[in-house]
């Protein structure tokens, strides 16, 4: 490649600016090519704007609560939408700043447009006035990200049929809003606009909310969104969707209709591959439509890079970053030196209340036959837990039984999405049970729930009862 090798990373999400800073750290000479504004999805139509919006209705919650706290509001509670999107755009837009400003400081040039492979080494990029320039290049990464998956099921029109996109930007909130899936997006936004005062009605074709989390958790979020008043559809689909003037009328499976104001489907994402050449340039696509990388995250094309979620491994912002890493590794310093290991990704879902989960299922231990033991420990058993009157939730170790060491972790409660990282370190250094449970937690404090779910695991939890059986 010579001595100052040529980059070019296509899209500047969460994955591709942080390639690009990473490759020119390393000393590479890079370009960074995105057609709509650096951040992507993360920053700024999806995590970012999200919660700053759920962060808005935690406060609301709050506030309605404030008497408990011994907090008295003597006059009416308002809220002003319009200026809870205001802050949300702030927020974005000092977050946009910063990126630019950290692209600029490590020599990074960015280039306005839709980049599209013309072979292994060289791009061409096609800007918002149709004019287009050839870039060339030693080795190409690309981080062009995913959207949200529309059927053709439903009228989407962008302001009464949405999806998640629009739904971040409610400048009116409408009386009733009927959100068509209930995994990890559905559930967030039916949280967030149930806290909003809007009457929330939520259809899934899985068994429970969350199907992909431990279904302790999915069990808890299910109680929760009734305690909400928040409805719930389960092992249902929507077949049919009828707009008429005032509301939308929407057809169950079973035959039943739901009349809403607004909806909004949240089923999935779809990889972002077309027109961008891949076929040309020797890069395969899965079933799925995600590019085909292996560990290292190479193509099958030499040269061409490939992370985040068009490569659909797990579409995680922080999962895009840790494989923009691992890609721009490669490609500058020592080709195929560096590999992505996905066994410990901790992961926050921002409902009402947090849940943060890393590792292994009880259901996926045993499909690998692992055998287990597991240690619990609810909130409402934390004092810390009860000063801030946040007593929904528990702790959850897993650990295999024999040895001890921990597969799993998954927390649903206070400030779950930020605690569960002591599990993800923990599991990274290959911790036991044991090792969690004998570490001195600080009183009061959420994270000596860990603590004692780990001592739980042997039936040695203080501040549980003793289980039968044991002692």
């Amino acid at each position: 490649m010579g001595s100052t090798p040529r980059i070019i990373v296509i899209g500047a999400g969460p994955g591709g600016y942080v390639a690009a800073i990473r490759a020119a750290q390393l000393g590479a000479r890079v370009s960074l090519i995105e057609a709509q504004e650096v951040g992507g999805t993360c920053l700024n139509k999806g995590c970012i704007p999200s919660k700053a919006l759920i962060f808005n209705a935690e406060v609301i919650g709050l506030l309605r609560r404030a008497e408990e706290f011994g907090v008295r509001i003597t006059s009416e509670m308002t809220f002003d939408v319009t200026r809870m999107l205001e802050r949300k755009q702030r927020i974005v837009q000092m977050q946009v700043r910063g990126i630019h400003a950290l692209l600029k400081s490590w020599g990074v040039s960015l280039i306005k447009g839709h980049g599209r492979l013309i072979g292994p080494r060289a791009v061409e990029v096609a800007d918002a006035g149709g004019q287009s320039g050839r870039f060339e290049a030693d080795r190409i990464i690309l981080a062009t990200g995913s959207r949200p998956i529309k059927p053709p099921l439903f009228p989407f029109d962008g302001e009464r049929v949405i999806t998640s996109e629009e739904a971040l930007e409610p400048r009116v909130l409408p009386k009733s809003l009927l959100i068509v899936g209930a995994g990890i997006e559905g559930c967030e936004f039916g949280f967030l606009y149930r806290s909003l005062g809007v009457s929330v009605t939520m259809v899934e074709m899985q068994n429970r909310p969350l199907a992909t989390e431990d279904e302790e958790v999915s069990s808890l979020i299910a109680r929760e969104m009734a305690k909400r008043g928040i409805t719930l559809h389960l092992s249902l689909r929507v077949e049919k969707v009828v707009p008429e003037p005032a509301q939308l009328v929407a057809t169950l499976s079973d035959g039943q209709t739901i009349v809403a104001e607004r909806l909004l489907v949240s089923i999935g994402r779809k990889m972002n591959t077309e027109g961008l050449g891949l076929e040309e340039a020797g890069v395969a696509l899965g079933k799925r439509g995600e590019i085909v990388v292996n560990d290292r995250m190479e193509t099958g094309a030499s040269g061409v890079y490939a992370i985040g979620d068009a490569v659909g491994r797990m579409m995680l912002a922080h999962v895009a970053s840790a494989e923009g890493k691992i890609a721009a590794a490669n490609a500058v310093a020592e080709p195929g030196s560096r590999s992505m290991n996905y066994d410990v990704v901790p992961a926050g879902i921002f409902t009402m209340p947090e849940i943060g989960t890393v590792g292994l299922k009880e259901w996926e231990a045993a499909e690998q036959g692992l055998p287990v033991r597991v240690g619990r420990y609810p909130f409402r058993a934390l004092g810390r837990a009860h000063t801030m009157d946040e007593i929904a939730g528990f702790v959850k170790v897993i650990t295999e039984a024999e040895s001890g060491r921990i597969l799993g972790v998954h927390i649903i409660g206070p400030h779950a999405s930020d605690l569960i990282h002591a599990a993800a370190i923990a599991m990274r250094l290959g911790a036991k049970a044991s090792d969690m449970a004998e570490m001195i937690h600080a009183h009061p404090t959420l994270s000596e729930a860990m603590m004692e779910a780990a001592e739980d695991v042997y039936g040695s939890a203080i501040h549980l009862p003793r289980k039968k059986g044991t002692g």
